[in-house]
């Protein structure tokens, strides 16, 4: 049944702390980037800078009309407080009512961490168990609580430049994961002999030596957005299948491939597919044990509204939150 009426729920932050487990965040984005596979409409961020104070207003945009949901999100970062704010509308896809407004920071880790667990599971091999992780914070706790959802992992080595972190988020997670979680001194180390390697970082420069990998190995690189920063070597970009969340979106803002570009080691045609395609079987994704591929995953709207819709639904359920109204514009838009 589509929404209907004024009525919009809002969801702030605490109504979504653990209201869905990873499981549910990953099947929600699988279906999601599905979706996309077979046409349905995303588009990459649109990012607004400014100097004075310091900051970026972005937002994005996606329709999942099987899902029954469109939105985005709207985020504001830096500025005069030097912290961020994300605001995540969710529509109705048959109607086109509001019918939630999220409270978007709370989710953020776990939906993006669901898409890095969408892309492994599309590319890298079935029997992938030792995972190298490079980044320590928030969105690299949402990757590998993704990712052991999704691959039967034996091995977890963490680095991140700071010893303290590393060794703390190993600890936390050697008791969290059937995996041995291990901190290690060097990216080198963590990637020698890998079969999954996740980038989970700020970093402006690539973060390990694309010469590393090993032939079969995966690579999601999901830290770094921005046309001349980059978390992977033209090194890593040439030896892979190089598969991005949305093209358009490699082709503006994901320095690994855009430097990659400039550097001659790839072209545009050397972008194999995008997630979506893979997911929804359009094009095969890993077609040797040998291959080497990339998931390059710089956030969409495709992850975020499949997410919101997914804890919409359990909202409703629990009759959680709070209902707004919100006037159509053919009651409200009267310039009276």
């Amino acid at each position: 049944m589509p929404h209907e009426s004024g009525a919009v729920r809002f969801l702030p932050s605490d109504a979504l702390s653990g209201l869905a487990t990873p499981e549910e965040y990953v099947a929600a984005v699988r279906e999601g980037y599905r979706e996309r596979g077979t046409g349905a409409p995303a588009e990459p961020r649109t990012s607004l800078f400014n100097d004075s104070p310091p900051g970026k207003l972005t937002s994005y945009l996606a329709i999942l009309p099987e899902m029954g949901a469109m939105g985005g999100y709207m985020y504001a970062a830096g500025f005069g407080n030097r912290d961020a704010q994300f605001v995540l509308p969710l529509f109705d896809a048959e109607s086109g009512a509001m019918k939630a407004l999220l409270d978007g920071a709370n989710i953020n880790p776990f939906k993006t961490g669901a898409v890095g667990a969408v892309g492994v599971d599309a590319l890298a091999r079935d029997d992938a168990s030792t995972l190298a992780l490079i980044g320590s914070g928030a969105q690299a706790r949402g990757q590998l609580k993704a990712t052991a959802i999704v691959r039967n992992l034996d091995s977890v080595y963490v680095y991140s430049p700071t010893k303290e972190n590393r060794e703390a988020f190993a600890a936390e997670f050697n008791e969290q994961l059937d995996a041995t979680v291990a901190a290690v001194a060097s990216s080198a180390a963590a990637v020698e002999d890998a079969d999954i390697v996740i980038t989970a970082t700020k970093a402006n420069e690539p973060v390990f030596d694309g010469d590393l990998l090993s032939p079969g190995t995966h690579v999601t690189a999901m830290g770094q957005y921005h046309p001349k920063k980059r978390e992977l070597d033209a090194t890593t970009i040439q030896r892979a299948k190089y598969v991005p969340d949305l093209r358009a979106r490699a082709l503006s803002d994901a320095g690994s491939f855009l430097l990659a570009m400039e550097e001659g080691a790839v072209t545009e045609d050397d972008i194999y597919a995008e997630l979506g395609e893979v997911v929804a079987g359009e094009v095969p994704g890993r077609e040797s044990a040998e291959d080497i591929t990339v998931f390059d995953s710089g956030g969409t709207a495709i992850e975020t509204v499949a997410a919101a819709q997914m804890l919409y639904e359990k909202a409703v359920e629990q009759d959680l939150g709070e209902q707004m109204e919100f006037s159509p514009a053919s009651q409200a838009l009267t310039g009276e």
